[in-house]
């Protein structure tokens, strides 16, 4: 049996054999950026600087600069004032889980902006955690200076998850800060025209730009832990990347909807024209129906072109222009897709209106014909039921 000098002495030739790890190189020469200290400690800082004319995809980010208040006004929060668009600041984050919470870290955080005759994108990155207040620090007066901010989700996730970092850490948080989450907007006009409305699924449908090689967002977090674990950057430039092409992807997102309210609608297709009808119906109804009609006219099909319809419909109702709201109505019956809605309104108008008994009664016999095949609820079907038997009455009493 081998005594314990021995064995020590095998241990230390394994050992020899085996070669030292290299140590992992520090990020600033893996990542182009720079090591900077602007008083809350030092902190990793890459800077990306864009022409105001740079194009992401088919949309040109200087449309976002030069937004309208009115366009804005659309976009922002309801009740808060448009901010200068050239004061906006454009912010995605990184984080090391989806969940939120006071377990959350925003680890990396790009912001973009004017400068002048360039769109910089600044990305704040934190080689450990302990490095939080030197990047919160670098934030504070990044949005003081900021008019709002333009977020993508951020209402559901990034301001939330910032704004708790902010107070877990005794900053103050600006809770007047304008925010412009295109989320919201962006379902308004692509929810019926795309799968889904992902940033990602818009920028190559709408924008017309298809990221290669880009990281999944899932994938995210457990790199920035790989990181931490081993201080190995390399894996981290594609994180880096997509934060950067998420900052202008926002720029150019508001700018595509800035050129579209501003009247720059030529190249919308039927469906977008219908969803930025949906869009602008709050708050201007009159384009809101032009909207639909050009949607109706450039070829809308299907359940689209029904919604557009009853919308247009309504809209032409409440100014009693009883004439085109009919011919929505008719329209409305043609499309293919039974909904009791449009029968139900033109029912109304024959009885009460024109006192067409006889018209409106069969209009009511053919919607309950129709609504037995497509099987409709039962209550719809005892609406009409009621509808008819009244029309009979009065049909009766006119004799």
């Amino acid at each position: 049996m081998a005594s314990l000098d021995e064995l020590r002495q095998i241990i230390r030739r394994i050992e020899s054999r085996t070669p030292p790890r290299a140590a992992a190189e520090p990020i600033e020469r893996v990542i182009a950026g720079e090591i900077l200290d602007g008083g809350g400690g030092p902190l990793f800082v890459v800077r990306h600087e864009f022409a105001r004319t740079h194009r992401h995809g088919r949309q040109s980010i200087d449309d976002a600069f030069g937004i309208s208040p009115i366009a804005l006004r659309i976009l922002v929060r309801p009740g808060d004032e448009p901010p200068d668009p050239e004061r906006l600041l454009y912010v995605d984050t990184e984080t090391t889980g989806l969940a939120g919470g006071t377990g959350t870290y925003a680890f990396l955080v790009g912001v973009g902006g004017v400068e002048g005759d360039r769109f910089v994108v600044t990305q704040y990155f934190m080689r450990d955690l302990d490095e939080e207040p030197a990047l919160l620090a670098a934030l504070a007066p990044r949005l003081d200076a900021a008019s709002g901010v333009v977020t993508f989700n951020g209402s559901g996730f990034d301001l939330p998850l910032l704004e708790t970092r902010f107070v877990l850490a005794r900053r103050r948080w600006r809770a007047d800060l304008g925010h412009v989450d295109l989320l919201r907007p962006a379902r308004r006009v692509w929810t019926w025209a795309f799968p889904d409305c992902r940033l990602g699924t818009l920028e190559r449908e709408a924008l017309g730009l298809d990221r290669e090689d880009d990281v999944p967002g899932a994938m995210i977090p457990m790199l920035y832990f790989q990181y931490l674990r081993t201080r190995h950057a390399r894996p981290l430039a594609r994180v880096f990347t997509h934060n950067r092409d998420d900052v202008v992807a926002l720029a150019a997102l508001l700018g595509w909807f800035g050129s579209a309210l501003g009247g720059g609608a030529g190249t919308l297709t039927p469906l977008e024209r219908f969803g930025l009808g949906r869009l602008l119906e709050p708050a201007d109804p009159d384009r809101s129906l032009d909207l639909y009609r050009a949607a109706l006219g450039d070829g809308l099909t299907g359940l689209a072109a029904l919604v557009a319809c009853l919308r247009a419909a309504a809209l032409e109702k409440r100014r009693e222009r009883w004439d085109t709201a009919c011919e929505l109505w008719r329209m409305a019956l043609g499309i293919g897709v039974f909904d009791p809605r449009p029968w139900e309104e033109l029912a109304k108008f024959h009885e009460h209106r024109r006192r067409d008994f006889a018209g409106a009664r069969q209009l009511v016999s053919d919607a309950l014909v129709l609504g037995r095949q497509a099987n409709v609820p039962a209550r719809v079907m005892d609406g009409f039921t009621y509808r008819l038997a009244r029309l009979d009455r009065r049909l009766a009493a006119a004799r």
